[in-house]
This record gives structure tokens, sequence and C-alpha cells, in this order.
């Protein structure tokens, strides 16, 4: 996969393109990246990105041309070009894996009061990481690619993604490791008595009270099944 950053501020990506998981997947060449810096792009002399919006307003609003014409520099007929924005869609799980199936990633980085329209128009999605305002899409560039990039054959172990939170609409079971006991508190019993099945069911149920108690909404999403509507029931009988 190859991964294309259209930003302000380029010098934010190369920490994050040297390190960890995602660093690892570029020096194995899993992925490739390239960062176009948008100013580049502009034709006046102090490379403006931005001007006063039209019907006035507060803030300043990045120019459709530099950013078109930096699209335009790394677009081919594998590209798919999001915007990060506040106004976007909110970004998820699902999309991730939707995403991962690029072949070419385009992430715009927005910036200032928002962006021309017409730019808009011309990106494949809009996409926002949360209910929140940022200076700048460029986190939610790097959530996005790190979200995607462990996706990937190859980068991490596929039974590690199978459990994760939000994959089937349920958060991730408690973890514990050593030691077995500290300051008092002990892990579960059903953790260390070597019953894979007694531990499944345990971590099961356990994924299953979590998501209920802290995100209803995906609860609410959750087809249950016939062995975890058991499990609830048990769990719900001995409280």
């Amino acid at each position: 996969m190859r991964l294309s950053i259209l930003t302000l501020f380029p010098e934010l990506f190369e920490p994050f393109f040297t390190t960890s998981i995602v660093g690892r997947a570029v020096a194995k060449e899993q992925i490739s990246y390239d960062l176009v810096q948008i100013r580049d792009f502009a034709h006046d002399l102090h490379r403006h990105v931005d001007d006063k919006p039209f019907g006035g307003g507060a803030g300043m609003v990045m120019k459709c041309q530099p950013a078109l014409d930096a699209i335009d520099s790394v677009r081919t007929d594998d590209s798919y070009v999001i915007l990060l924005a506040a106004g976007g869609k909110p970004y998820t799980q699902q999309k991730a894996h939707e995403l991962a199936k690029k072949k070419h990633l385009v992430f715009l980085c927005g910036h200032y009061e928002g962006v021309d329209e017409r730019i808009v128009e011309r990106c494949d999605e809009e996409l926002s990481i949360g209910d929140y305002v940022l200076t700048g899409g460029e986190l939610g560039a790097m959530v996005i690619a790190d979200s995607v990039v462990r996706l990937l054959p190859g980068v991490i172990r596929s039974d590690s993604i199978q459990e994760e939170s939000y994959e089937n609409d349920l958060l991730e079971y408690p973890q514990y490791t050593q030691p077995a006991v500290y300051e008092g508190e002990a892990v579960p019993e059903v953790l260390l008595s070597g019953h894979h099945e007694n531990i499944r069911k345990w971590r099961l149920t356990q994924s299953l009270l979590k998501t209920r108690d802290r995100r209803p909404d995906l609860f609410a999403r959750h087809a249950l099944s016939k062995e975890e509507r058991k499990l609830l029931e048990a769990a719900d009988q001995e409280e």
C-alpha cells in the first residue's frame, strides 16, 4: 500500500513513519509513503494557501487551487482521496477494514477554519476521527493511517486483530499479565486454570458486559448469539 500525505506540516509525520508498527511496515516495504507540502503548489510569492471566506466570517479558508494541484500531483487510477475535517463522517473500525483494501490512500489534511467546498467535491470521502475540533487534519491522518496499516496482511498477527475492540461491535475483554497477585489484587482464577473453553467463555462474557456498560450504542448493534444470551443471563444472575 502507498500512503500520500498532503499537509502544511510534513515534518510532523517523519517520526510517525519511522517508529513502532508503522515504522516496521515501512522498513519491510509493506507500505510506502510520500509527504507533500501543499504550499509548494501555491503560485504567489509568499505561497499563500488560505484566504478570507466569501460572505465574511471568522478565520481563514484553505484555497482550492494549491490543495487540488497537490492532489493531482499524486493521484492515479488506484488512488482514494480522503479529506480530514471536522465535518466528515465518523471514522470506524469497519471503515478501517474498507480502506485497508485500497492500493493508494491520499490524505488531505484540512486546516484553518475549513476548506473551500470545491476541494471537498474532488475528494472521494471526508472523514472525522471524533466530535471535536483540532487545529488541522494531521493527527486524524495519523490515526487513520495507523489503524489501516495494522490491518494489512503480515503487519501484525491476524489473531491479534480478530479479538480486538470494535471487531464484531464488541469491546475487548480485560487482559492481565505477571504478577498473578499485585498489592492484594489477584488475576481471575479462570485465567490461571488452563481450561481453554472456560477461559473463552469468561472472556466472551466480560466483553459483552463491558460493551453493554460502556458502549450501549455498540451493544445495540451487536446481534447476540444463543450462547451470548445464555452467558449474559448467567452473569446477571450472579450479580
